[in-house]
């Protein structure tokens, strides 16, 4: 089915996205970040919101997203993390339309305007449904290749995405690197230490871990960006925008279900079964890539020397200092552009 403009948002709202490219183009508590250096994010003016004016449908979804910049750009992909949105490229994707790219920004299953088609499709968060999401956008929007960048939940897709269809991807940009994992592979307990940073994928394996995510999503949500990106002073306004994505009705469905795949606690749908099994062998990734670590990323992630050797493209990583966290686009968005065109360029 060809791309339809969204229901949900107002028309008065269509216009908001294009303001930025058109502005473009000319278990801590909230005091630790607050006292912590601001990175520079803070100093800038909060840019205008990403809208998601666009709507189609694709394998078990009707995906909201953004569509910036000139309909016959090279396409670039950008694909958000938990417990974040669209947002966290409101300043990447109108800097990279203007420079005449065609910007897809996605929101994930169980965020902002993205729905299932059927109340019947099991709310699925594990990585292989996610990364098949993104080949079925591109299929509905007849992309036959496009560049892939992401942080978070969409670094893991950009990634499966990269080693499973590389026919189908011109470059990645990838924070954290090589994040393929499996459920045979998280059956390896880590020293303690690293068990600690993932105190939340314990939380959600019980009920009353469920339960609090139900009760508390923005406050989690919050709590999970202090912790992730330690020196990033963002406003209430900043996280606000984003954590109403969060208030979609299956949210709560695919996290917990994402984060229980993971430890082996509960079952993914049979038609993926074959590629977790490819994924499960980690595959390399063939495509030119650059990765990405921010300096101060207090978020669980692997370092760049342990999966250098998985991409065996083009390749170049890159650390962003001065105190970006675990979301490099919305802290540090220049850097990040420059990365994306430079990969393309690998």
């Amino acid at each position: 089915m060809s791309a339809t403009p969204s229901s949900f948002p107002a028309v008065a709202r269509r216009g908001l996205r294009w303001l930025p490219w058109l502005l473009a183009s000319g278990l801590l508590l909230s005091g630790v970040a607050a006292a912590a250096t601001p990175t520079a994010a803070s100093d800038r003016t909060p840019p205008a919101e990403l809208v998601a004016d666009r709507q189609v449908e694709a394998g078990d979804l009707r995906i909201g997203y953004a569509d910036l910049g000139p309909k016959r750009g090279e396409v670039i992909i950008l694909l958000h993390g938990w417990p974040y949105d669209i947002n966290s490229y409101a300043e990447v994707a109108p800097q990279l339309a203007a420079r005449g790219y065609r910007v897809i920004v996605p929101h994930l299953r169980g965020y902002g305007t993205t729905r299932f088609l059927s109340a019947d499709t099991p709310r699925n968060g594990q990585p292989a449904a996610l990364a098949s999401d993104v080949i079925a956008l591109m299929d509905a929007l007849k992309i036959r290749r496009a560049t892939l960048a992401g942080y978070d939940w969409g670094a893991r897709s950009a990634d499966i995405v990269a080693a499973i269809w590389p026919e189908r991807v011109k470059a990645l940009v990838s924070v954290s690197g090589y994040l393929i994992g499996s459920q045979e592979a998280s059956r390896k307990p880590l020293p303690p230490s690293a068990e600690l940073q993932w105190w939340y994928q314990y939380y959600f394996a019980t009920e009353r871990g469920q339960a609090g995510y139900t009760q508390y999503t923005h406050d989690f949500a919050r709590q999970i960006w202090q912790l992730a990106s330690p020196r990033w002073a963002f406003d209430d306004a900043t996280f606000n925008r984003s954590a109403a994505a969060l208030d979609n009705p299956d949210h709560v469905a695919i996290v917990i279900h994402n984060y229980r795949w993971r430890l082996g606690l509960a079952e993914g749908e049979p038609k993926y079964a074959a590629l977790e099994q490819r994924l499960a062998q980690a595959p390399v990734i063939t495509v030119p890539t650059i990765t990405i670590e921010g300096d101060a990323n207090g978020a669980p992630h692997p370092k760049p020397e342990a999966y250098a050797a998985k991409f065996t493209g083009k390749y170049e990583h890159r650390t962003f200092t001065g105190g970006i966290g675990h979301n490099p686009p919305q802290e540090t968005p220049a850097e990040f552009v420059q990365a994306v065109v430079d990969a393309i360029h690998l």
